[in-house]
């Protein structure tokens, strides 16, 4: 009858404990990225009245005879089960659809969380407000390369950080030609030449936008010439050859509908101190076809321009805005996975640290090595299932009643023993 009593006490303490985890995840049920636990148990060792004996002498086998002690928690799991996304719109709130994990640092020790509540630090370091720890990852160079082989890094958005200015150096003419346009003629009677005139924007190394005016002048049988001019209220820019009667080049036409020379020179001078430029020329689109002359002129570049938002995509690229238009990637979210997710050890503010059971980390970029993807906008809310919860609840306390049933019993027993003496 002791042992009942000691094997009783173990279930109260093995329930107890499934009462405590249970306890423990429906207190966070609303924790962001919060991963539910879960008890296991398992018998301790029996007391052994006789062995088991083999057949023998027209007798069967013989079962062994053993009498439990008892039992006690094996384990407590951490079920690493996606959880449900909940939208927020804030741009710096980001969720893992997969089984990674954003790296956090603190310059000294690294941990690993779902809980992707982030916000831009005083310094402009994407980082968890609530811990201070700073997002790792990949930061993009000036020209917006990332290396994913260098060592990670603290990722920095810069909001209102200043880019440069991008003078133009390269000029993209496309569009028809009217072929029925007519040359000029002397006369008499004198007939004036056809002209088509287009207008362009380009910026000089301040980032100072000038206008440009193109004119194509029909020439002769399927050629064309073309001079470019500053508009009259644009001083602030120079441009060789771009006097009366001087062209910039010509277009000369052969079959198809397009043109197969085309030469000619720009460049630019900037009264205003900006470096000269003299950009390249493509006119590989320009046709000449029956119908409505209709040019147009593309360039590059652009005046300097402020970070004001940034937003990110599936592959945890850091994308930024900046006021003028632009864009440029700034850097790139890192994530981690884990042979053995479960093995890591819970260490405090919705963090888990690596153990010899969960392996080392492998680090690398979303939608990669089954890391999962990134969402914006949004936050992995807890996988706690109430109703599983509620369920085990019972479970543990009928368990826990049935086992003091069970001391309260064997008392009673060992009280009538006692009594037969008196």
């Amino acid at each position: 009858m002791l042992r009942s009593m000691f094997s009783a006490i173990s279930g109260l303490h093995g329930n107890q404990t499934m009462m405590d985890v249970i306890g423990n995840n429906i207190a966070n049920v609303n924790t962001v990225g919060y991963k539910s636990g879960r008890v296991n148990f398992q018998d301790i060792m029996s007391q052994t009245i006789h062995g088991a004996t083999a057949p023998q002498a027209g007798l069967g086998s013989i079962n062994p005879a053993q009498i439990g002690l008892g039992m006690t928690v094996a384990g407590i799991d951490v079920l690493q089960t996606q959880g449900n996304l909940q939208s927020t719109g804030k741009t710096t709130d980001m969720a893992i659809q997969g089984d990674g994990f954003f790296i956090e640092s603190d310059g000294v020790s690294t941990s690993y969380t779902r809980d992707g509540a982030f916000d831009i630090a005083l310094d402009g370091s994407l980082a968890n407000p609530a811990s201070g720890l700073k997002v790792q990852g990949w930061q993009a160079d000036s020209a917006g390369k990332i290396d994913v082989t260098q060592p990670l890094t603290n990722l920095v958005i810069p909001i209102g950080q200043r880019t440069t200015a991008l003078a133009t150096s390269n000029v993209s003419l496309s569009g028809n030609l009217d072929a029925g346009s007519t040359a000029a003629v002397v006369g008499p009677p004198a007939v004036a030449a056809t002209t088509v005139p287009t207008t362009m924007t380009v910026f000089d190394s301040l980032g100072v936008s000038h206008s440009v005016k193109v004119t194509f002048t029909k020439s002769g049988a399927n050629a064309w010439t073309w001079a470019a001019t500053s508009d009259v209220a644009d001083t602030g820019i120079a441009i060789s050859g771009a006097v009366p009667g001087v062209n910039n080049g010509t277009l000369t036409y052969t079959s198809g509908g397009v043109f197969s020379a085309s030469t000619g020179t720009l460049a630019f001078t900037f009264p205003d101190g900006a470096t000269s430029t003299t950009p390249k020329i493509d006119m590989s689109a320009m046709t000449q076809f029956s119908g409505v002359s209709q040019p147009a002129g593309q360039t590059d570049g652009f005046t300097s321009g402020t970070l004001t938002t940034f937003a990110v995509g599936d592959a945890g690229t850091l994308s930024g805005v900046y006021s003028n238009g632009q864009t440029q990637v700034l850097g790139q979210i890192a994530l981690a996975s884990f042979l053995n997710s479960a093995g890591l050890l819970r260490s405090g503010q919705n963090n888990f640290s690596a153990t010899s059971a969960s392996g080392a980390s492998n680090v690398g970029m979303a939608g990669t090595g089954g890391r999962g993807t990134v969402t914006t906008g949004a936050l992995e809310m807890s996988n706690v299932d109430l109703a599983t919860e509620f369920t085990g609840m019972i479970t543990a306390e009928r368990g826990f009643q049935a086992n003091s049933r069970v001391i309260t019993t064997s008392d009673q027993m060992l009280q009538t023993l006692v009594s037969l003496g008196q």
